[in-house]
């Protein structure tokens, strides 16, 4: 997900240090038989937005592992970035709408153009621009799968993310959550205090060397 903003009270601020040379990397991912080709444009503008990170990929194969069911599915992937798991969704037939914030979006919609499969989409993904606790009532509460990558880093923004899977979760949908838990961003606390506040979440599956942990949780 995208850090980006004017204000000092926005919740998505810029961090203009992150990276201060603009340059971008075609990487080439196998999964679920899949191939995919992302591009990841490094910059100040889209910050954490820019790379695939292990997270993601932690996803994709704890839900071919897991055999989760992806054809014929309503997805929607929050903090979609490069958007390489909801992309992966599409190709698996899903009916996926990949969100972030509006300066991801260019790179996020070049990237599933660019891996269009070439019999066509069994469903044409949707990319839209979603900010977590202000626009979230546009969008509808139908989902099968709520599905989010490492996107837990900035604790103010904690609230907001509970209140939009909130809303998306509640005509029973699942969410996956994949993060690396990392201390400084306060990851564990969002597991077991915010997100335990409205939801059931369940730890389904841990590795220890990359300090990554996918959980499930449905709206209680």
């Amino acid at each position: 997900m995208t850090c980006v903003g004017d204000e000092e009270d926005d919740p998505f601020p810029v961090d203009d240090g992150l990276f201060t040379e603009t340059f971008s990397l075609d990487s080439v991912f196998h999964l679920m038989g899949e191939e995919l080709r992302i591009k990841q444009v490094f910059g100040a503008n889209l910050g954490v937005a820019a790379p695939v990170w292990e997270a993601a990929l932690h996803l994709c194969r704890y839900l071919e592992d897991e055999s989760v069911l992806l054809r014929g599915q309503r997805i929607i992937e929050l903090g979609a970035g490069t958007g390489v798991v909801g992309i992966l969704a599409a190709r698996m037939g899903a009916e996926v709408t990949l969100t972030d914030l509006p300066l991801a979006l260019p790179q996020l919609q070049a990237n599933v153009s660019a891996n269009a499969p070439s019999d066509g989409w069994p469903v044409s993904p949707t990319v839209l621009p979603l900010s977590w606790g202000q626009d979230h009532l546009n969008f509808p509460s139908d989902w099968d799968l709520v599905l989010c990558a490492d996107i837990i880093y900035l604790p103010e923004t904690y609230p907001l993310l509970v209140e939009t899977l909130a809303h998306l979760c509640k005509n029973g949908a699942t969410a996956y959550l994949s993060s690396k838990m990392r201390m400084e961003h306060q990851a564990q606390s969002f597991y077991e205090e915010f997100l335990p506040s409205r939801f059931n979440v369940e730890l389904v599956h841990r590795d220890d060397e990359q300090n990554n942990n996918v959980y499930r949780a449905t709206l209680q």
